[in-house]
């Protein structure tokens, strides 16, 4: 195959959602339809020891809960499908803005009971940013929630897109018959079963007698009346602006159950894009250039924890990576060779020997990299937009045992290295300091850091509002600025001055009385 065809035939996304809304199910189901697993780990059930493929961690499995973004690629029908499952918890929204970069469109999910919820929205503001394609899922019909045009216009309204139904619900809850597949115009009825597909009635339109047949009369009546609403309400389906992220394609089911998921697939195979052309800083890269780029978005250390090995995943934005082929890492100008790069099936890791644009490839990582280098076969490129937040909550990290010191170190480098929470050290008294996006983080840190390492930590608290990274053309009024607030300032581990206010007045003032300092509340400009 060219190398046009192989891009072409690649779809790499992303799937987020709320916490609980049924994404690692969805994933799981997806997986289901490609042939990679055979049979769908219970993600909730404790009789049954199989978890969620995607959720692999020991934490993971533990709490029901994806902590870190997994990939999974697997073959379906003539595609080639990458799929990113991300955690949905705020507090790990850090790793799922990250991994928005990675991906060529995304799906939502939504839960039909709750609706979009707050941190669908900021999810959906990222997509916006960017002009991300976004297919949502309305999940689990199959119990009781709300009426779907509520969905529909709560959905036009809290995420700021059009939206176009291309499959309706008939009836929800309980008395949940099927879905009609308006993109297809074919009727699946509902038969709850987490194995199994349901059965798909052939009809002509919705007019014909079979449907009566198959939901009964007054469903079958409601049903006519709701897509005679829709065809009047929503204008037909433009696959140009769902390219252009302007319209969401809004497809029902219940992925616990199997159900409409085949649909989702099908539809999405066929309008979702390809790899598309990426943005670098000195000019927008094509996926059918010859020459081999791509970027690190995410570091997972620890993914075999018989190794105490990290995997930085890179993105492929052009060309194609070869295996033990000489690569440029831009940042440190070395070159490298990659003698076993790795695709991915969560855990499961595969040797590639060639990897395509859209491809997520997982190179093993000594230490070389960190997120957003750049590798290239050759030329000194740089892509942006991974960007580190200002973290919200801090706490002083200690030692609580002294014999490993030495432990407690790399583990805490090498989970800083995978970008969920920053390092500070206050210049003051020299102690430690973890910055993190919400208050789980440090459990899972603390976690890992005993299951992962054998090393023993406590946290301390302390009271800080918010840490900004600062920088000034004028090297006399940083020093007076570092001289008066010696107390607040810290440095992150790539070494830049961190300014640690205590309250938002603190920070007010001290923007206030040194205008010549530049305040950042991302640490990359």
């Amino acid at each position: 195959m060219s190398l046009t065809d192989e891009i072409a035939r690649r779809r790499t996304f992303a799937i987020i959602s709320h916490p609980d809304a049924g994404k690692t199910t969805l994933t799981e189901k997806l997986l289901l339809f490609g042939g990679a697993i055979h049979v769908a780990g219970a993600v909730k059930s404790n009789k049954i020891k199989k978890t969620a493929t995607s959720d692999w961690m020991e934490i993971e499995k533990q709490r029901g809960i994806s902590v870190a973004t997994s990939v999974m690629g697997f073959n379906y029908g003539d595609y080639k499908i990458n799929i990113l499952d991300t955690p949905g918890h705020q507090d790990f929204a850090e790793d799922t803005y990250r991994t928005l970069t990675a991906v060529d469109s995304v799906i939502i999910v939504v839960d039909v009971a709750k609706g979009v919820e707050q941190q669908t929205r900021k999810l959906m503001e990222v997509c916006r940013m960017r002009n991300t394609p976004v297919i949502i899922f309305v999940n689990k019909l199959d119990r009781e929630g709300r009426d779907p045009f509520d969905i529909l216009d709560e959905l036009e309204s809290e995420l700021k897109i059009s939206v176009r139904p291309l499959s309706w619900p008939i009836n929800i809850g309980a008395k949940f018959k099927g879905v009609y597949n308006i993109f297809e115009h074919s009727l699946d009825l509902f038969t709850p079963d987490k194995q199994r597909v349901s059965e798909r009635v052939e009809i002509d339109s919705v007019t014909d007698p079979r449907v009566d047949e198959a939901v009964g009369e007054t469903d079958a009546a409601k049903l006519r009346e709701d897509l005679e609403l829709i065809e009047g309400v929503y204008p037909e389906f433009d696959t140009e602006a769902y390219l252009e992220g302007k319209v969401a394609p809004v497809f029902f089911g219940s992925a616990l159950n199997t159900f409409g998921v085949k649909e989702l697939l099908d539809c999405f195979v066929k309008i979702a894009p390809s790899p598309r052309p990426v943005n670098a800083e000195e000019r927008a890269i094509n996926p059918d250039e010859e020459g081999f780029s791509g970027f690190v978005f995410k570091i997972h250390a620890n993914m075999d924890p018989n190794h105490r090995s990290c995997i930085a995943f890179v993105k492929v934005c052009s060309g194609k990576f070869e295996r033990n082929a000489p690569y440029k890492h831009v940042r440190s100008g070395k070159t490298m060779k990659f003698a076993a790069p790795t695709a991915f099936m969560a855990q499961k890791k595969n040797i590639v020997d060639e990897a395509y644009p859209g491809d997520i490839v997982g190179i093993p990582d000594t230490g070389n990299f960190k997120i957003g280098d750049t590798l290239t076969s050759g030329e000194t490129l740089h892509f942006k937009g991974l960007p580190s937040f200002s973290p919200e909550m801090f706490k002083y990290i200690e030692n609580s045992d002294p014999m490993k010191a030495k432990q407690l170190d790399k583990g805490i480098q090498q989970l800083m290295d995978e970008g969920v929470a920053q390092l500070f050290v206050n210049q003051f008294n020299g102690r430690k300091i973890i910055g993190t996006v919400g208050q789980l983080q440090f459990e899972v840190i603390q976690y890992r850091l005993l299951h992962e390492y054998g090393a023993q930590c406590r946290w301390e608290p302390i009271s800080l509002y918010k840490a900004c990274w600062i920088e000034s053309d004028d090297a006399e009024a940083l020093a007076a600025f570092k001289k008066r607030k010696h107390q607040f300032m810290a440095v992150d581990k790539e070494g830049r001055d961190v300014f640690l206010a205590d309250s938002g007045y603190v920070l007010q003032m001290a923007q206030n009385d040194f205008p010549k300092i530049r305040f950042h509340f991302s640490s990359e400009f």
